[in-house]
């Protein structure tokens, strides 16, 4: 019998694979220019999109991404570069300075091919007029300690930025632009997905600076003046645009994968958000209906769930969202036996730490029994990493060179 660890890990591949690239651009490909193929792009998926992508073009082209540390992919033709994420870094700025110069140098005769995933908003970083680097990477440090959702954080970025909300359109301009992108976000917003850098979404600046201030950020009179002369920028159309790869394709992926191993599937949803521990407690009461009653679903099942959830952060401890949002999963449902779990980030990393997330089971508590580990302490502390560590109940996975934010899966039988 195939354990309930491997089951969830069979669910959590087969949303990996659904995420990726491969495969994804040959019936989207536009007819070859007169002039030059420039690919630029950026975010956690840029090295194996930018790898698709010359596979299925099929003829020499030319350009640049930007991804994550340790998440580049051999490619023939377009120069795969890394830099820092989340925080923001040298590298990540010289690139955006190397992209946009790409962008700007494409004349009426060329096709520009613009490869956009999630992350981009750090790995592609070039300040707003008046704004230093430092600047940034203080503003993204405190970003996402706030507990602010992925919406109010790419706002800023946008705002923030000399090359998002539309910008690097505008310097594309005349040239054609193709726009594929793999969504990280609820709801797929392209402007939402890396902060927008080819489709124009120019917020109103008091917006922001208000939702700046409501999420604790500090913000100066420095920040303030380059916000509001930043929103003055202009903008362009954004050409054509292609979604390769959602969170919803991921999550019908792992629902087809959960039938063929004789589990009845219920995808809750590609947009829950808010507190790690808040969804926890919610997704724990929808398992404990299960339990009881086979409602909204009969058993045996799994519960499959997508969206980036956030952490507010108090204690000095090793986290990542999806291991904080599964150890209070954990201690909501402690008396529950027959229920296991995963959460992971489809990235295979996360937040900072060195997993994808983590797994439970009937056993879990018991063994945190037997070696003495203290889960609420650890939970009251932000480290869930240690905890699960200390169990052998991390999904180490290595980066995946994709991304289409989270992935969690409850198991009941």
């Amino acid at each position: 019998m195939v354990s309930d660890e491997q089951v969830l890990r069979e669910l959590f591949a087969a949303a990996s694979l659904a995420a990726g690239p491969d495969g994804k651009f040959s019936a989207r490909l536009p007819a070859a220019p007169k002039g030059r193929t420039i690919v630029i792009g950026a975010g956690k998926a840029a090295g194996s999109m930018a790898r698709a992508f010359e596979v299925e073009w099929g003829r020499p082209c030319e350009g640049l991404v930007v991804t994550r540390y340790g998440h580049a992919a051999p490619t023939q033709f377009i120069e795969v570069v890394e830099a820092a994420h989340p925080v923001p870094d040298e590298a990540g700025l010289r690139a955006a300075e190397r992209i946009l110069a790409l962008a700007q140098s494409a004349g009426p005769d060329d096709l520009v091919i613009c490869l956009m995933s999630g992350g981009a908003s750090s790995l592609l970083t070039l300040p707003a007029p008046g704004l230093t680097l430092a600047d940034k990477q203080e503003i993204n440090r405190h970003l996402l300690k706030s507990g602010a959702p992925i919406t109010v954080m790419n706002r800023a970025r946008r705002a923030l930025s000399s090359i998002k909300g539309g910008r690097l359109a505008a310097a594309v301009a005349p040239a054609r632009l193709v726009t594929y992108i793999i969504s990280d976000v609820p709801g797929d917003d392209p402007a939402v997905v890396g902060s927008g850098p080819t489709i124009p979404d120019i917020a109103d600046p008091e917006v922001v600076l208000r939702e700046l201030k409501a999420y604790g950020i500090p913000v100066s009179e420095k920040i303030e003046t380059a916000i509001r002369a930043n929103a003055a920028m202009d903008a362009a159309p954004p050409g054509e645009v292609h979604m390769i790869a959602t969170p919803r394709s991921a999550l019908v992926a792992a629902a087809d994968k959960a039938r063929e191993l004789g589990l009845n599937p219920l995808v809750l949803g590609d947009a829950i958000e808010g507190e790690a521990r808040e969804v926890a407690t919610v997704l724990a009461g929808i398992s404990r209906s299960v339990v009881l009653y086979d409602d909204p679903v009969a058993k045996p099942c799994v519960l499959i769930s997508g969206g980036e959830t956030t952490v507010t952060v108090r204690g000095k401890g090793r986290g990542g969202r999806n291991a904080e949002f599964l150890l209070a999963l954990a201690l909501a449902l402690r008396d529950e036996a027959s229920i296991s779990a995963l959460a992971c980030d489809t990235d295979g990393i996360d937040g900072s730490e060195d997993n994808a997330g983590a797994w439970i089971d009937a056993a879990f508590f018991e063994a945190a029994s037997a070696k003495g580990v203290d889960l609420v302490l650890h939970l009251a502390n932000n480290d869930a990493y240690s905890a699960f560590a200390a169990l052998d109940r991390l999904i180490v996975t290595g980066p995946t060179l994709t991304n289409v934010n989270d992935f969690r899966a409850i198991v009941i039988r």
